[in-house]
């Protein structure tokens, strides 16, 4: 089994790079980003709840999200592995993702953090939202709040990971094929 977190600020490409790496090596996609839609497109109760805190571009409470997790791994609990994107956020979820994980029998075995500048993110971010409908990705001054949350609360878990000896960075910035290949040769260095 392989358990990847795929990393990094908002806009930086881990959704696109999500879904190329649970492809290449068969393992479930997990975007909060797209529970949280479903949840909320369904005015699910944990949806509701997690809506009121997105609109206004804060990080949504650590139980609603491991909530949803949970159930999301639930339904797919003969897989060849993960790659979760957009969780964990904190070093509290970091801690409960491994409980969770643990009383699965499972680990997270790496997480890839993808760097990339602030003004790219939000140039990035801007330019999706022209196609997204999603408002925290029109508003500039959302888009940096998101990306303060992220500094502040998120970044640390880096070193969190790092500790463990499961942690590693690539640059990205650059064509979503050579950032894939980057990553595709880190978990390959992880592995053996």
């Amino acid at each position: 089994m392989l358990n990847l977190i795929l990393f990094g600020p908002p806009g930086s490409g881990k959704g696109t790079q999500a879904i190329k790496i649970a492809e290449a090596y068969d393992l479930i996609h997990i975007s909060t980003g797209d529970l949280f839609r479903y949840e909320m497109g369904n005015n699910t109760p944990l949806g509701l709840k997690a809506k009121e805190f997105i609109s206004q571009g804060a990080l949504v409470p650590d139980e609603i999200t491991i909530g949803m997790l949970a159930n999301k791994l639930d339904h797919h609990l003969d897989a060849n592995g993960f790659i979760l994107d957009g969780f964990p956020r904190t070093i509290p979820q970091a801690e409960a993702l491994d409980e969770l994980f643990a009383s699965r029998g499972w680990s997270i075995d790496l997480l890839l953090a993808l760097e990339v500048s602030e003004d790219e993110i939000v140039s990035r971010i801007l330019k999706r939202g022209e196609t997204s409908g999603r408002s925290d990705d029109q508003d500039e001054s959302i888009i940096r709040n998101r990306i303060r949350e992220y500094e502040a609360k998120t970044a640390p878990l880096f070193a969190f990971y790092q500790e463990k000896g499961k942690a590693s960075t690539l640059n990205g910035i650059g064509s979503i094929e050579v950032i894939f290949g980057g990553l595709c040769d880190l978990i390959e260095q992880h592995q053996s």
